[in-house]
């Protein structure tokens, strides 16, 4: 099981990319916990400085704009 993480405000690109990584976890049937984190303390913690940002088992993948559906899919399939 990979650990997820959504780092965003809630802005569009934040809801959308989180959208997408459901989506493609849903279709991939990969297991995963994901967990959507808004605080902004927390997320400087990454040192994400620009949302939306992705953090895949404690490494920061994305950051900055929405990613592209096959980024998502190499992410989870890695």
């Amino acid at each position: 099981m990979i650990d997820v993480k959504i780092l965003g405000t809630g802005c569009a690109s934040c809801k959308a990319t989180q959208r997408l990584v459901e989506e493609v976890l849903a279709a991939s049937g990969v297991q995963a916990h994901l967990e959507k984190i808004e605080d902004i303390a927390s997320i400087m913690r990454y040192g994400v400085m620009s949302t939306p940002g992705v953090v895949i088992d404690g490494k920061v993948v994305h950051a900055g704009g929405v990613p592209s559906r096959a980024q998502v899919e190499q992410w989870v399939s890695a």
